[in-house]
Protein backbone atom coordinates (compact mmCIF):
# COMPACT_ATOMS: atom_id res chain seq x y z
CA UNK A 1 0.00 0.00 0.00
CA UNK A 2 0.86 3.49 -0.39
CA UNK A 3 1.77 5.37 2.55
CA UNK A 4 3.29 8.77 3.44
CA UNK A 5 6.62 8.36 5.50
CA UNK A 6 8.55 10.58 7.40
CA UNK A 7 12.13 9.36 7.79
CA UNK A 8 13.69 12.85 9.58
CA UNK A 9 12.03 15.37 11.15
CA UNK A 10 12.31 18.47 9.30
CA UNK A 11 10.56 22.56 9.83
CA UNK A 12 10.14 22.54 5.70
CA UNK A 13 8.66 18.94 5.60
CA UNK A 14 11.61 18.12 3.73
CA UNK A 15 11.50 14.39 5.38
CA UNK A 16 8.46 13.27 4.00
CA UNK A 17 8.02 11.21 0.80
CA UNK A 18 5.34 8.52 -0.43
CA UNK A 19 6.57 4.41 -0.36
CA UNK A 20 4.77 1.61 -0.73
CA UNK A 21 4.59 -0.49 2.37
CA UNK A 22 3.23 -3.51 3.59
CA UNK A 23 1.14 -4.46 6.90
CA UNK A 24 1.11 -7.31 9.59
CA UNK A 25 -1.38 -9.35 9.60
CA UNK A 26 -3.91 -7.83 12.54
CA UNK A 27 -2.91 -9.13 16.41
CA UNK A 28 -5.26 -9.73 19.31
CA UNK A 29 -7.10 -6.77 19.57
CA UNK A 30 -6.65 -5.27 16.38
CA UNK A 31 -8.49 -4.14 13.41
CA UNK A 32 -7.17 -3.22 10.33
CA UNK A 33 -8.97 -0.28 8.25
CA UNK A 34 -8.58 1.10 4.46
CA UNK A 35 -8.73 4.36 4.74
CA UNK A 36 -11.40 6.51 2.32
CA UNK A 37 -10.51 9.95 4.63
CA UNK A 38 -8.00 11.45 7.14
CA UNK A 39 -7.63 14.47 8.90
CA UNK A 40 -4.97 17.14 8.58
CA UNK A 41 -4.25 18.17 12.31
CA UNK A 42 -1.33 20.73 13.64
CA UNK A 43 -0.08 17.91 15.72
CA UNK A 44 0.55 15.98 12.78
CA UNK A 45 3.03 18.97 11.22
CA UNK A 46 4.56 19.34 14.50
CA UNK A 47 5.33 16.03 14.82
CA UNK A 48 7.23 15.41 11.50
CA UNK A 49 8.76 18.69 12.79
CA UNK A 50 10.06 16.76 15.96
CA UNK A 51 8.37 19.92 18.03
CA UNK A 52 4.95 17.67 19.66
CA UNK A 53 5.19 16.41 23.04
CA UNK A 54 4.92 12.77 21.35
CA UNK A 55 7.60 11.99 19.46
CA UNK A 56 7.46 8.72 17.37
CA UNK A 57 10.37 6.38 16.52
CA UNK A 58 11.50 7.04 13.05
CA UNK A 59 10.79 6.07 10.76
CA UNK A 60 6.75 6.95 10.87
CA UNK A 61 3.81 7.62 9.00
CA UNK A 62 1.95 10.52 10.34
CA UNK A 63 -2.14 11.30 10.51
CA UNK A 64 -4.06 10.46 13.72
CA UNK A 65 -7.51 10.37 12.78
CA UNK A 66 -9.46 8.94 9.68
CA UNK A 67 -12.53 6.90 8.43
CA UNK A 68 -13.25 3.87 6.25
CA UNK A 69 -14.05 0.43 6.23
CA UNK A 70 -12.87 -2.46 8.32
CA UNK A 71 -11.33 -5.11 6.27
CA UNK A 72 -9.91 -7.14 8.43
CA UNK A 73 -10.19 -7.93 12.62
CA UNK A 74 -7.78 -9.87 14.86
CA UNK A 75 -8.64 -12.34 17.87
CA UNK A 76 -10.23 -10.63 20.72
CA UNK A 77 -12.22 -8.52 18.34
CA UNK A 78 -16.16 -8.27 19.32
CA UNK A 79 -17.83 -5.77 18.38
CA UNK A 80 -16.44 -4.59 15.02
CA UNK A 81 -16.19 -6.42 11.99
CA UNK A 82 -15.30 -6.48 8.16
CA UNK A 83 -17.12 -4.13 6.23
CA UNK A 84 -18.27 -1.90 9.12
CA UNK A 85 -17.28 2.32 8.37
CA UNK A 86 -15.25 3.57 11.05
CA UNK A 87 -13.23 6.13 12.49
CA UNK A 88 -10.42 5.89 13.51
CA UNK A 89 -8.09 7.77 16.51
CA UNK A 90 -4.22 6.09 15.83
CA UNK A 91 -0.57 7.18 14.04
CA UNK A 92 -0.41 6.12 10.73
CA UNK A 93 -3.47 7.62 9.00
CA UNK A 94 -1.54 9.14 5.82
CA UNK A 95 -1.89 5.86 4.14
CA UNK A 96 -4.10 3.94 2.17
CA UNK A 97 -4.79 1.69 5.05
CA UNK A 98 -4.10 1.60 8.78
CA UNK A 99 -3.76 -0.70 11.87
CA UNK A 100 -5.34 0.18 14.81
CA UNK A 101 -6.29 -0.84 18.18
CA UNK A 102 -10.25 -1.76 18.37
CA UNK A 103 -10.70 0.20 21.11
CA UNK A 104 -9.39 3.14 19.32
CA UNK A 105 -11.85 2.57 16.59
CA UNK A 106 -15.83 2.91 16.28
CA UNK A 107 -19.02 3.43 14.04
CA UNK A 108 -19.66 6.43 12.05
CA UNK A 109 -23.38 7.42 12.73
CA UNK A 110 -25.32 7.17 9.81
CA UNK A 111 -25.25 9.80 7.11
CA UNK A 112 -22.06 10.57 8.05
CA UNK A 113 -19.70 10.96 5.55
CA UNK A 114 -16.26 9.90 5.24
CA UNK A 115 -14.31 13.67 5.17
CA UNK A 116 -16.57 14.88 8.46
CA UNK A 117 -16.24 11.24 10.36
CA UNK A 118 -12.04 11.83 10.08
CA UNK A 119 -11.93 15.60 11.13
CA UNK A 120 -14.42 15.05 13.37
CA UNK A 121 -12.95 13.42 16.78
CA UNK A 122 -9.71 15.52 17.66
CA UNK A 123 -11.40 19.32 17.12
CA UNK A 124 -14.58 18.20 19.21
CA UNK A 125 -13.22 15.60 21.49
CA UNK A 126 -11.12 19.24 22.31
CA UNK A 127 -14.07 21.42 22.44
CA UNK A 128 -15.89 18.86 25.08
CA UNK A 129 -12.85 18.75 27.07
CA UNK A 130 -12.48 22.60 27.23
CA UNK A 131 -15.94 23.64 27.35
CA UNK A 132 -17.61 20.67 29.72
CA UNK A 133 -15.31 19.31 31.69
CA UNK A 134 -12.63 21.63 32.23
CA UNK A 135 -14.50 25.07 32.19
CA UNK A 136 -17.86 23.70 33.08
CA UNK A 137 -19.34 26.85 30.77
CA UNK A 138 -23.08 27.29 31.52
CA UNK A 139 -25.92 27.94 29.76
CA UNK A 140 -25.50 31.77 28.62
CA UNK A 141 -22.58 32.71 29.84
CA UNK A 142 -20.44 34.14 27.60
CA UNK A 143 -17.47 32.45 25.36
CA UNK A 144 -14.85 34.12 23.93
CA UNK A 145 -13.28 31.46 20.85
CA UNK A 146 -10.06 32.69 19.44
CA UNK A 147 -8.83 31.73 16.12
CA UNK A 148 -13.03 30.67 15.65
CA UNK A 149 -12.34 30.27 11.54
CA UNK A 150 -10.12 26.76 12.40
CA UNK A 151 -11.12 23.43 13.09
CA UNK A 152 -10.25 23.53 16.51
CA UNK A 153 -11.61 27.23 17.18
CA UNK A 154 -15.14 26.37 14.89
CA UNK A 155 -15.62 23.01 16.97
CA UNK A 156 -15.83 24.79 19.84
CA UNK A 157 -18.32 27.49 18.52
CA UNK A 158 -20.26 24.50 17.25
CA UNK A 159 -20.76 22.82 20.77
CA UNK A 160 -20.88 26.28 22.39
CA UNK A 161 -24.61 26.58 20.85
CA UNK A 162 -25.43 23.30 21.57
CA UNK A 163 -24.35 23.85 24.82
CA UNK A 164 -26.81 27.39 25.12
CA UNK A 165 -23.57 29.66 25.66
CA UNK A 166 -23.24 33.72 23.91
CA UNK A 167 -20.52 33.34 21.10
CA UNK A 168 -18.08 35.70 20.52
CA UNK A 169 -15.14 34.92 17.68
CA UNK A 170 -12.03 36.30 16.50
CA UNK A 171 -10.63 35.32 13.26
CA UNK A 172 -7.77 36.14 12.03
CA UNK A 173 -8.72 37.72 8.31
CA UNK A 174 -11.74 39.13 6.55
CA UNK A 175 -12.26 36.20 4.80
CA UNK A 176 -12.47 33.90 8.13
CA UNK A 177 -14.95 36.86 9.45
CA UNK A 178 -17.29 36.90 6.94
CA UNK A 179 -17.17 33.07 7.25
CA UNK A 180 -17.94 33.08 10.78
CA UNK A 181 -20.82 35.58 10.41
CA UNK A 182 -22.25 33.32 7.59
CA UNK A 183 -22.01 30.54 10.11
CA UNK A 184 -24.14 32.12 12.26
CA UNK A 185 -22.11 33.59 15.09
CA UNK A 186 -23.51 36.94 15.73
CA UNK A 187 -20.29 38.79 17.13
CA UNK A 188 -17.47 38.27 15.12
CA UNK A 189 -14.24 40.29 15.77
CA UNK A 190 -10.52 40.79 14.57
CA UNK A 191 -7.75 39.33 16.65
CA UNK A 192 -6.78 42.48 18.08
CA UNK A 193 -8.12 45.34 19.78
CA UNK A 194 -10.93 43.51 21.05
CA UNK A 195 -10.55 43.84 24.37
CA UNK A 196 -13.40 46.58 24.42
CA UNK A 197 -15.67 45.36 22.18
CA UNK A 198 -16.02 42.16 24.32
CA UNK A 199 -16.68 44.26 27.21
CA UNK A 200 -19.15 46.59 25.71
CA UNK A 201 -20.97 42.97 23.99
CA UNK A 202 -21.10 41.60 27.99
CA UNK A 203 -22.45 44.72 29.65
CA UNK A 204 -19.15 45.63 31.20
CA UNK A 205 -18.44 41.71 32.55
CA UNK A 206 -16.06 40.30 30.40
CA UNK A 207 -16.28 36.76 29.21
CA UNK A 208 -16.87 34.21 31.58
CA UNK A 209 -14.33 31.82 29.37
CA UNK A 210 -12.20 32.37 26.64
CA UNK A 211 -10.92 29.36 24.71
CA UNK A 212 -7.85 30.35 23.11
CA UNK A 213 -5.58 28.03 20.92
CA UNK A 214 -3.87 30.97 19.51
CA UNK A 215 -1.91 32.23 22.12
CA UNK A 216 0.63 35.41 22.04
CA UNK A 217 -0.22 38.84 21.68
CA UNK A 218 -4.24 37.14 22.05
CA UNK A 219 -3.94 35.31 25.29
CA UNK A 220 -2.41 38.60 26.54
CA UNK A 221 -5.20 41.07 25.18
CA UNK A 222 -7.83 38.09 26.75
CA UNK A 223 -6.93 38.80 30.29
CA UNK A 224 -7.66 42.29 30.02
CA UNK A 225 -11.74 40.90 29.17
CA UNK A 226 -11.82 38.15 30.92
CA UNK A 227 -14.62 38.38 33.83
CA UNK A 228 -14.32 38.15 36.97
CA UNK A 229 -14.07 34.22 37.95
CA UNK A 230 -13.87 33.53 34.44
CA UNK A 231 -11.90 30.37 33.06
CA UNK A 232 -9.56 31.09 30.76
CA UNK A 233 -9.21 27.67 28.50
CA UNK A 234 -5.51 27.29 26.84
CA UNK A 235 -5.36 25.08 23.49
CA UNK A 236 -2.72 26.20 21.88
CA UNK A 237 -0.11 27.82 20.28
CA UNK A 238 -1.22 28.67 16.74
CA UNK A 239 0.21 32.47 17.22
CA UNK A 240 4.01 31.03 17.36
CA UNK A 241 4.56 32.72 21.02
CA UNK A 242 3.87 30.71 24.26
CA UNK A 243 2.56 33.45 26.16
CA UNK A 244 3.78 33.97 30.45
CA UNK A 245 0.38 35.10 32.66
CA UNK A 246 1.22 38.45 34.88
CA UNK A 247 -0.02 36.49 38.30
CA UNK A 248 -1.13 39.09 39.67
CA UNK A 249 -4.14 40.11 36.91
CA UNK A 250 -5.52 36.40 37.88
CA UNK A 251 -5.59 37.33 41.20
CA UNK A 252 -7.06 40.85 41.01
CA UNK A 253 -10.07 39.50 38.62
CA UNK A 254 -9.68 36.01 40.39
CA UNK A 255 -9.75 33.87 36.96
CA UNK A 256 -8.53 30.85 36.42
CA UNK A 257 -6.01 29.75 33.63
CA UNK A 258 -6.79 25.92 32.57
CA UNK A 259 -4.48 23.91 30.22
CA UNK A 260 -6.44 21.49 28.16
CA UNK A 261 -5.14 18.50 26.43
CA UNK A 262 -8.47 16.20 25.62
CA UNK A 263 -6.11 12.92 25.11
CA UNK A 264 -4.68 13.15 28.19
CA UNK A 265 -7.86 13.89 29.86
CA UNK A 266 -8.87 10.77 28.66
CA UNK A 267 -6.19 8.55 29.75
CA UNK A 268 -5.54 10.00 33.14
CA UNK A 269 -9.38 9.34 34.05
CA UNK A 270 -10.90 6.46 31.81
CA UNK A 271 -14.13 6.33 32.52
CA UNK A 272 -14.60 10.28 31.69
CA UNK A 273 -12.94 9.79 28.56
CA UNK A 274 -15.24 7.19 27.40
CA UNK A 275 -18.19 9.38 28.30
CA UNK A 276 -16.69 12.28 26.44
CA UNK A 277 -16.90 10.21 23.01
CA UNK A 278 -20.05 8.59 23.98
CA UNK A 279 -21.35 12.12 24.52
CA UNK A 280 -20.21 13.70 21.50
CA UNK A 281 -20.88 10.92 19.00
CA UNK A 282 -24.37 11.32 20.25
CA UNK A 283 -24.76 14.29 19.65
CA UNK A 284 -23.00 13.71 16.22
CA UNK A 285 -25.88 10.91 15.04
CA UNK A 286 -28.67 13.87 15.80
CA UNK A 287 -26.84 16.21 13.70
CA UNK A 288 -26.51 18.59 16.32
CA UNK A 289 -23.05 18.93 15.61
CA UNK A 290 -21.62 19.56 11.87
CA UNK A 291 -17.89 19.66 11.00
CA UNK A 292 -17.33 21.84 8.73
CA UNK A 293 -14.69 20.24 6.15
CA UNK A 294 -13.00 23.57 4.19
CA UNK A 295 -10.75 21.81 2.04
CA UNK A 296 -10.17 18.14 0.59
CA UNK A 297 -7.34 17.40 -1.43
CA UNK A 298 -6.17 13.51 -2.55
CA UNK A 299 -3.75 11.71 -0.19
CA UNK A 300 -0.87 12.64 -2.89
CA UNK A 301 -0.85 15.72 -1.72
CA UNK A 302 -0.79 15.14 2.10
CA UNK A 303 2.23 17.04 2.35
CA UNK A 304 0.10 20.19 0.58
CA UNK A 305 -2.72 19.66 2.58
CA UNK A 306 -0.23 20.06 5.65
CA UNK A 307 1.59 22.78 4.45
CA UNK A 308 -1.78 24.52 3.65
CA UNK A 309 -2.72 23.85 7.68
CA UNK A 310 0.60 25.56 8.91
CA UNK A 311 -0.18 28.64 6.81
CA UNK A 312 -3.22 29.70 8.71
CA UNK A 313 -5.14 30.26 5.54
CA UNK A 314 -7.34 27.09 5.98
CA UNK A 315 -11.06 27.23 6.79
CA UNK A 316 -12.22 24.35 9.27
CA UNK A 317 -10.92 21.23 8.66
CA UNK A 318 -8.68 19.68 5.98
CA UNK A 319 -8.86 16.79 4.73
CA UNK A 320 -7.18 13.76 2.75
CA UNK A 321 -9.44 11.56 0.46
CA UNK A 322 -7.60 8.63 -0.44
Amino acid sequence: MKALVCRSLSAGLDGLAFETVSLPPPGPGQVRIRLHAAAVNFPDVLMVQGLYQHKPQLPFTPGMEGAGEIVAVGEEVEALAPGMRVMVSALGCFAEEVQAEAARVRAIPKGVDDAVAAAFTAAYLTAYVGLVRRAAIGQGEWLLVHGAAGGVGLAAVDLARVLGANVIATASTPDKRRFLEDYGVEHVLAPDGFRDSVKALTGGRGADVIYDPVGGDVFDESTHCIAFGGRLVAVGFAGGRIPVLPVNLALIKGFSLMGLRAGEYGRRFPQQGRENIAAIDALLAQGKLKPHVGARLPLDKAVDAMRLLSSRQAIGKVVLEC
